[in-house]
């Protein structure tokens, strides 16, 4: 895989269609309350806008789409909703691996998964894999995730691997143990469901990210909903530290 650096380091391209989007995908409970279901409901609806979100990406050329999917502070929720998630995972990585690698898309599960149990990480090893191989969009999946725990573990992992630094560390040493190191940092970051935060998801890597924010909720985030968040993309100016007058010239 090759080596991304910093947008703080090196300009990156620009272009019409975002070369990675990263998503927090909020509101499945809410969809599931105002219709009088139980939240595992908003849940299961919000996987089927994932393979559809997945589809509308790959189809206009987007490279890079990181979703979000649970936590390091999920844990946090009732143990039963918490029990249908990884079960939802397992479910999800069985039925869905291989029409992802049936249409060349990579799969890559970025988090801490030493709370996983046993067969949720040999079945996340399988499918990692299964794709490692394909050249299409890669769509990473955060689970057991948190942007402050990925920089510790990058910072750690650096020191023990190169104590000659002696603590003499810059972003060219750090990036290689980032979670992802394999990826450009994403140009559009979405989340659905009227939050305007990002929960510790990806900190090092949107700092330069253009932010959209919807009130939709993600099992209503459908086609016409995704165009509307690229639509917005569009029309930002994307300086890096520059002037719009360099941009012109």
């Amino acid at each position: 895989m090759a080596l991304f650096f910093s947008s703080t380091q090196s300009i990156p391209a620009t272009a019409e269609v975002p070369r990675h989007i990263a998503v927090i995908m909020d509101g499945n409970g809410r969809w599931a309350k105002k219709r009088f279901l139980p939240r595992v409901a908003g849940h299961k609806r919000g996987v089927e806008v994932v393979r559809d979100i997945v589809k509308q990406c790959a189809s206009i050329g987007v490279e890079y789409l990181t979703l979000f999917a649970f936590s390091s502070e999920n844990w946090r929720r009732p143990q039963e909703e918490v029990s249908f998630l990884m079960g939802l995972f397992m479910e999800a990585l069985q039925q869905e691996v291989s029409k992802l690698h049936k249409n060349n898309i990579r799969l890559v599960m970025i988090g801490d998964h030493s709370r996983f149990d046993e067969s949720l990480r040999e079945q996340i090893a399988r499918a990692e894999a299964l794709t490692r191989d394909n050249t299409g969009l890669t769509l990473t999946i955060a689970a057991n995730y948190g942007g402050r725990w990925d920089i510790l573990q990058a910072v750690n992992r650096l020191q023990a691997e190169h104590p000659e630094l002696a603590g003499n560390y810059n972003e060219e040493h750090l990036a290689p143990y980032l979670s992802m190191h394999y990826a450009p940092e994403p140009d559009l970051f979405i989340r659905t469901g009227g939050e305007q935060r990002i929960s510790n998801f990806l900190l090092w890597q949107l700092a330069y990210s253009e932010l959209y924010f919807t009130d939709t909720l993600w099992p209503d985030f459908d086609s016409a909903a995704f165009e509307l968040s690229i639509a917005s993309y569009r029309q930002r100016e994307r300086r890096f530290g520059r002037t719009s007058e360099q941009l012109q010239q």
